[in-house]
Protein backbone atom coordinates (compact mmCIF):
# COMPACT_ATOMS: atom_id res chain seq x y z
CA UNK A 1 0.00 0.00 0.00
CA UNK A 2 1.17 3.43 -0.82
CA UNK A 3 0.30 6.64 0.82
CA UNK A 4 0.82 10.60 0.19
CA UNK A 5 1.98 12.40 3.68
CA UNK A 6 2.06 16.14 2.98
CA UNK A 7 3.51 19.02 5.03
CA UNK A 8 3.23 22.55 5.61
CA UNK A 9 4.38 24.88 8.30
CA UNK A 10 6.99 27.50 9.07
CA UNK A 11 10.83 26.39 7.85
CA UNK A 12 13.17 25.01 10.93
CA UNK A 13 15.86 22.72 10.88
CA UNK A 14 14.98 18.88 10.84
CA UNK A 15 11.44 19.11 9.97
CA UNK A 16 12.77 16.08 7.16
CA UNK A 17 14.51 14.11 9.56
CA UNK A 18 11.50 14.27 12.04
CA UNK A 19 9.22 13.33 9.62
CA UNK A 20 11.65 10.30 8.09
CA UNK A 21 11.93 9.48 11.95
CA UNK A 22 8.40 8.58 12.27
CA UNK A 23 7.98 6.54 8.94
CA UNK A 24 10.67 4.33 9.83
CA UNK A 25 8.97 3.67 13.19
CA UNK A 26 5.78 3.02 11.48
CA UNK A 27 7.94 0.49 8.62
CA UNK A 28 6.72 3.25 5.72
CA UNK A 29 9.69 3.36 3.03
CA UNK A 30 9.69 6.58 1.41
CA UNK A 31 9.84 6.34 -2.35
CA UNK A 32 10.07 9.88 -3.34
CA UNK A 33 9.75 13.12 -1.47
CA UNK A 34 10.13 16.83 -3.23
CA UNK A 35 10.37 19.93 -0.84
CA UNK A 36 10.76 23.38 -0.98
CA UNK A 37 10.98 26.83 1.18
CA UNK A 38 8.78 29.73 -0.26
CA UNK A 39 9.54 32.33 1.92
CA UNK A 40 10.09 31.15 5.46
CA UNK A 41 7.64 28.43 4.67
CA UNK A 42 8.26 24.30 4.45
CA UNK A 43 5.94 22.43 2.06
CA UNK A 44 7.18 18.84 1.03
CA UNK A 45 4.79 15.88 -0.42
CA UNK A 46 6.09 12.75 0.37
CA UNK A 47 5.51 8.83 -1.53
CA UNK A 48 5.44 6.15 1.08
CA UNK A 49 5.02 2.26 1.26
CA UNK A 50 3.75 0.54 3.91
CA UNK A 51 3.17 -3.38 4.56
CA UNK A 52 -1.01 -4.08 3.63
CA UNK A 53 -1.78 -3.86 7.41
CA UNK A 54 -5.27 -2.19 7.77
CA UNK A 55 -4.47 -0.12 10.66
CA UNK A 56 -0.86 0.76 9.69
CA UNK A 57 -2.28 3.95 7.88
CA UNK A 58 -4.24 4.91 11.06
CA UNK A 59 -1.23 4.73 13.33
CA UNK A 60 0.92 6.19 10.60
CA UNK A 61 -1.68 9.53 10.46
CA UNK A 62 -2.07 9.72 14.13
CA UNK A 63 1.84 9.80 14.88
CA UNK A 64 2.32 12.43 11.93
CA UNK A 65 -0.22 14.78 13.66
CA UNK A 66 1.16 14.60 16.88
CA UNK A 67 3.95 14.91 15.03
CA UNK A 68 2.23 18.29 13.40
CA UNK A 69 1.00 19.14 16.75
CA UNK A 70 4.49 19.04 18.50
CA UNK A 71 6.24 21.12 15.61
CA UNK A 72 3.66 23.64 14.74
CA UNK A 73 3.26 22.08 10.82
CA UNK A 74 -0.01 20.69 9.34
CA UNK A 75 0.43 16.69 8.37
CA UNK A 76 -1.80 14.65 5.86
CA UNK A 77 -1.38 11.08 5.65
CA UNK A 78 -3.66 10.11 2.92
CA UNK A 79 -3.44 6.57 0.78
CA UNK A 80 -2.65 6.84 -2.32
CA UNK A 81 -5.78 5.96 -4.13
CA UNK A 82 -7.67 8.58 -2.12
CA UNK A 83 -5.45 11.07 -3.29
CA UNK A 84 -5.14 10.19 -6.95
CA UNK A 85 -9.37 9.86 -7.16
CA UNK A 86 -9.42 13.64 -5.28
CA UNK A 87 -6.91 14.92 -7.93
CA UNK A 88 -8.30 13.81 -11.03
CA UNK A 89 -9.32 15.83 -13.79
Amino acid sequence: MKAVVTVIGKDTVGILAKVSAVCSEHNANIVEVTQSVLQNMFAMIMLVEMPDVSDGLGFLSDRMKELGKQNNLQIHVIHEDIFNTMHKI
